[in-house]
């Protein structure tokens, strides 16, 4: 994967991230994760929102205060796109990653993990991957805050609420295959000044006669349009623009369940990934900020429409600018289920932050036939009573 990084970045790091790229034995202490009472592992529990043993169910002492106390930092992005040190990559504990042959995304989880098959589209043609540099680290996250008993219940009734959803779909066991998975944004920050012009049109109305069927002289209010030159400025600061970097996530859904709070956002730390697999991101920086940028451009544009006076307009002229331009990189939770029904594929996206939930689903053409019945003879009732 070619990446395009640039010179160190413009504000310093955390302290606590500088100390996990350079003291290994500390990366290796923490990676662990091992349970004070019966040595098991232990795992990120969203309910508790601590480190919890998967064996005996002790919560590691002090987890629930000290994962990610650290600082957040926005990164100035003109000096990333010139270098990235290598200090901030990795993922502060050992990790395996592997390719998915079909779908094409990276998986990183806990190296003990055997996978039988993509956590996002099923497949099991899995081969290890080989990174040529580690992925930038990220920073911040969003700890996932649904339990997965939270998460079926709530898919469930999502699929209960569909009506054109064929009836043995909602009484399969599918909730049962729903996993937890972390995947990869990157925010951009940007202040934005906008100057634009552009010709207002404002609607007036002419008295015009005319003669009727009848041959009858009639007159008739004429809408017409006044057109003037008008221009104007826009000053509007982006915080935190979204860009996914995930490529096992259908972009629809994850646009489905957005937005995710990152008014929120805690320190990274590996501890919240303990347990939980999480999608390598495969849009760099480079790729990120430019679709960050049309982004921007996009809303910029509709701003500016939106103030230009009068009943309509046209040709309208945006000349932008963007400064202080920043960015991070963070991790998202998410709830997946990923099933197969007939021939088809389907995914369902929860957003394990809020409780967002978006997919797709077969639909029943028994129940879309009746649908259409049942309009069909509503119009005729209503043409039959307008006939009398």
């Amino acid at each position: 994967m070619a990446e395009n990084w640039g010179s160190a970045p413009a504000q310093a790091a955390p302290a606590k991230s500088e100390a996990r790229a350079d003291n290994p034995s500390e990366i290796k202490a923490r990676a662990k994760h091992t349970c004070p009472a019966c040595g098991g592992e232990a795992v990120w529990n969203p309910g508790k929102q601590a480190l919890v043993c998967g064996f005996c169910g002790t919560v590691v002492p002090g987890t629930e205060d000290e994962a990610g106390n650290g600082e957040i930092v926005e990164h100035d992005l003109a000096s990333a796109l010139r270098n990235i040190p290598d200090s901030k990559r990795g993922w502060g504990a050992e990790k395996k990653e592997v390719k998915c042959q079909s779908c094409h995304a990276i998986s990183v989880f806990n190296p003990a993990r055997q996978s039988q098959g993509c956590e996002f589209c099923g497949a099991t043609q899995l081969v290890p991957y080989e990174e040529v540099k580690e992925a930038f680290s990220p920073e911040s996250l969003l700890p996932m805050k649904i339990a997965s008993n939270k998460a079926r219940e709530l898919i469930k009734t999502w699929y209960g609420s569909r009506w054109f959803a064929p009836n043995k779909l909602k009484k399969a066991a599918l909730t049962d295959t729903v996993k937890g998975i972390y995947i990869p944004y990157w925010t951009f920050d940007a202040q934005a000044n906008a100057d634009w012009e552009a010709e207002a049109g404002y609607y007036y109305y002419e008295t015009e006669e005319y003669t009727d069927s009848s041959g009858n002289r009639q007159t008739r209010q004429v809408q017409r349009t006044r057109w003037e030159y008008v221009r104007g400025s826009l000053d509007h600061f982006f915080d935190d623009e979204l860009v996914p970097a995930s490529l096992g996530i259908q972009a629809n859904h994850l646009r489905g369940v957005e937005p995710f709070p990152t008014q929120e956002l805690q320190p990274y730390d590996p501890a919240y990934l303990s347990g939980w697999v999480v999608e390598r991101y495969q849009i760099d920086l480079l790729a990120a900020a430019k679709r960050s940028r049309e982004q921007m451009e996009q809303k910029v544009h509709s701003m500016c429409r939106s103030a230009v006076p009068g009943d309509t307009q046209r040709n309208l002229r945006v000349n932008s600018q963007f400064s202080g331009q920043t960015f991070k990189h963070i991790l998202a939770p998410l709830w997946l289920l990923q099933y197969r029904y007939g021939a088809k594929n389907f995914q369902v996206v929860m957003n394990g932050y809020t409780g967002a939930i978006s997919g797709d689903y077969p639909k029943s053409w028994v129940k879309i036939g009746f649908a259409v019945l049942a309009v069909i003879i509503v119009l005729m009732i209503i043409v039959s009573a307008m006939g009398h």
